[in-house]
């Protein structure tokens, strides 16, 4: 049974099961203990081993194409990832957005087309569009609008200022 206004995660999409190596870090778990080994937080323990997926929220590698290889599970947050490669052969996490799919070609530019995946300066985005992992400062990383199911909508430009409309 569903909840009200609950949407249900589609785990159809996913095309991988492992993680990619080379993009996860073990995380130690404390037990909810601190540095003198002394219990600090009462009923904190257990639970299954996660690999932490180090998710690129701000995207330093720019004006290259990259292809999406695999849409992924993270165990560390409620929305999926995007294994992506970049020309070049360098591999990223991303967060992924709905309608994205395995093949699909991606570009961060700061003139990029206004498609599913792309990323671009907020000056250059079309007012009506609906956006998500978006940065407050440049070059920061993405803040707002990064769980799953979030987005925002662009409305007006004043004064090299966007006004935007969250949903959530």
């Amino acid at each position: 049974m569903q909840r009200r206004k609950a949407k249900m995660k589609n785990f159809l999409v996913l095309t991988k099961k492992k993680p990619e190596k080379s993009l996860t870090v073990r995380i130690k778990r404390t037990g909810g203990r601190g540095s003198d080994g002394r219990i600090t937080t009462r009923h904190i323990g257990g639970g299954a081993r996660k690999l932490y997926r180090i998710v690129e929220f701000a995207q330093k590698i720019m004006d290259v194409p990259a292809e999406v290889m695999a849409i992924e599970y993270d165990p560390n947050r409620n929305a999926f990832i995007a294994l992506i490669q970049y020309e070049n052969g360098k591999k990223n996490y991303i967060i992924a957005p709905e309608e994205l799919k395995v093949g699909d070609k991606i570009i961060f530019s700061e003139k990029a087309e206004a498609k599913i995946g792309n990323r671009m300066k907020l000056k250059n985005i079309p007012e009506g569009t609906m956006v998500y992992n978006i940065e407050l400062q440049p070059n920061k990383g993405g803040v707002l609008a990064r769980a799953a199911g979030t987005g925002a909508i662009f409305w007006e430009l004043k004064q090299e200022r966007k006004t935007i409309n969250r949903q959530n």
